[in-house]
């Protein structure tokens, strides 16, 4: 099994040094100021943990995460 795509949404507009740490997931954000949402795949449950563990290192609030579908 390959891996699964997941989607992280975080409260407020990530600036470029905070996205600079994600160069493995996708950026969109819905409305300025708002949310960012991060996206892509992630191999294996010990990388969706490292990735968690940035977003927390960085000081950010995970309001959701998602798997999404293939």
């Amino acid at each position: 099994m390959g891996p699964l795509r997941y989607q992280f949404i975080i409260d407020g507009e990530l600036s470029e040094r905070a996205l600079a740490a994600f160069p493995e997931l996708a950026a969109s954000n819905r409305a300025p100021g708002a949310v960012t949402t991060l996206y892509g795949p992630v191999t294996d449950a010990a990388a969706l943990r490292g990735l968690l563990a940035r977003i927390d290192a960085l000081g950010l609030t995970l309001l959701e995460l998602r798997q999404m579908p293939d």
